[in-house]
């Protein structure tokens, strides 16, 4: 058992008609990783932003290595041994990737002038240990998402602190570079570091963690060791009850078809076909680089068709652009809602109207009033978790971000609605919420196509599901027929004949 380093007790913290934070106490131990869990809004990024700095609390105490502390601001945080790599990233894009990793701490000589150099080569050897091929050089800008977020570790490497937190570090991150993240991580806990972890991805919890710490609505609820638990424990402390029925699949009884898609190519898909009956969710599986994206976007007007057909309601269609989409009813929720498919810096309400705004014309101007009451409505009916309509998006959890996201197609009236990884980056909890509204979509008439990599969401709530392999149709299968057996069948069998057939 490692040493306490830091012990947080009686944390509690309160923003304008919210409560985030109600006498939460939290450990992190000597060479182990201590995973912080909870819902999205539970109080985790709440609490360690007080730790790092961000955010002042409002009641409780600190203590590091026994002595308590005060955290003024980031960089104090910093000098007293504490470090944060935070969810939404916290680079200056028009700097040079050194220049962030060195930013406020810059090397100078005796002269004061900068010590550029010594700076570059130090930054490489901390994305050498990262085994990512960076050149420090560049500006962030120039660069990858999932390279910023190797940068933004290198930088909280280079602090050389004594406790690292890590804020859903792997979001943008391939299973190779998590690979390389959890070698580090180990190497850090051989130096005695302490790691406080924050991730919904349970599977990471029990990879790379020794402890787990959850919260459920801003309070402790507890403190147990992973090689005591199990993920439905982890979940019912989540959440608060068990979920013996993760997916609440809700069968419909329809034969109307709505849209059929014929012999469907361009440069991303080939010879696509299927048809999708009215109230019904087809789910599409496959791995990534599978053309399912591709194909969601090409339907909703984004990409250009070479070949084939569209047919809506028995009338042939071809949207040249997302706006010709929306208007003859066929919606696209990106998988990517922060950069495709809200606006952060805009409130709840002006996010959900967004798409609708020809609804709320008037000879002069919109109809506010009307916009007001529309969006309070659809916050009530997909529970959209909101202080105010006034609220800005990026103030939200991911979950609530996801049903602002999907409100605002909603509001369309979509007789297709394309849902891309709709549950992507949202806890347990959140899940099922999502999965609920998907079950009022279908009972009110909405067709659904939903692109997932998850097998278990494309198990559970899928009426048909559609296997894709680079860029075509591998296999069909109906509910009753489909396990995750088959639809790896299907993929893997078609490895194996590209491989084959490149050998050959």
């Amino acid at each position: 058992m490692g040493r306490e380093i830091l012990r947080m007790e009686n944390i509690s913290k309160s923003f304008p008609g919210v409560k985030a934070l109600d006498d939460v106490r939290f450990n992190a131990y000597e060479g182990e990783v201590m995973a912080l869990l909870g819902e999205n809004g539970a109080g985790k990024s709440t609490l360690m932003k007080i730790l790092s700095g961000v955010y002042t609390k409002d009641t409780g105490k600190i203590l590091l290595n026994g002595k308590e502390l005060e955290v003024l601001n980031p960089k104090d945080a910093f000098d007293k041994g504490i470090a944060i790599i935070h969810q939404e990233l916290n680079l200056v894009p028009n700097l040079t990737v050194y220049e962030n990793i060195f930013l406020g701490r810059e090397e100078t000589t005796t002269y004061k002038t900068l010590k550029k150099d010594y700076m570059i080569k130090e930054a490489k050897k901390l994305l050498d240990r990262l085994k990512v091929d960076i050149d420090p050089t560049l500006k962030i800008n120039e660069i990858s998402l999932a390279k910023q977020q190797m940068v933004e570790i290198a930088k909280a490497l280079s602090l050389n602190t004594s406790v690292i937190i890590m804020d859903e570090p792997t979001d943008t991150l391939t299973d190779k570079e998590v690979d390389i993240l959890f070698d580090v991580i180990r190497e850090l806990k051989a130096e005695k570091k302490a790691i406080v972890y924050i991730s919904h991805r349970l599977k990471e919890v029990f990879e790379i963690c020794d402890r787990v710490t959850v919260l459920r609505d801003g309070k402790f609820i507890d403190e147990r060791l992973v090689s005591e638990i199990d993920e439905e424990e982890i979940i019912k402390l989540m959440v608060g009850r068990t979920l013996d029925e993760q997916f609440p699949y809700l069968k419909t009884n329809t034969s109307e078809f709505v849209f059929e898609v014929k012999n469907l190519t361009n440069k991303y898909v080939k010879n696509i076909s299927f048809s999708l009956k009215r109230g019904e969710v087809l789910g599409i599986s496959g791995l990534v680089g599978a053309g399912r994206s591709e194909l969601g976007k090409t339907i909703f007007g984004l990409y250009p068709i070479d070949e084939g057909e569209m047919i809506l309601e028995g009338k042939k269609v071809e949207f040249k652009s997302p706006k010709e989409a929306i208007e003859n009813g066929i919606m696209y929720v990106s998988e990517d809602r922060k950069s495709e498919g809200l606006v952060l810096t805009m409130d709840v309400k002006s996010n959900i109207t967004l798409s609708s705004l020809d609804k709320f014309k008037r000879a002069l101007g919109l109809d506010k009033k009307k916009e007001e009451r529309i969006s309070e409505d659809y916050r009530k009916k997909i529970n959209i978790k909101t202080p105010t309509l006034t609220q800005k998006v990026k103030n939200l959890s991911g979950g609530n971000q996801q049903k602002v996201a999907i409100a605002k197609s909603l509001l369309t009236q979509p007789k297709v609605l394309i849902l891309d990884e709709p549950t992507r980056g949202i806890d347990v909890g959140a899940k099922r919420e999502i999965y609920d509204l998907l079950n009022v979509i279908k009972k009110e008439g909405h067709s659904v196509i939903m692109i997932s990599s998850e097998m278990p969401e494309i198990l559970g709530m899928s009426d048909r599901i559609i296997v894709m392999h680079e860029g075509k149709i591998k296999g069909e299968l109906t509910k009753e027929e489909a396990t995750s057996e088959k639809i790896m069948n299907y993929i893997i069998k078609e490895e194996e004949d590209r491989i084959e057939s490149k050998i050959s």
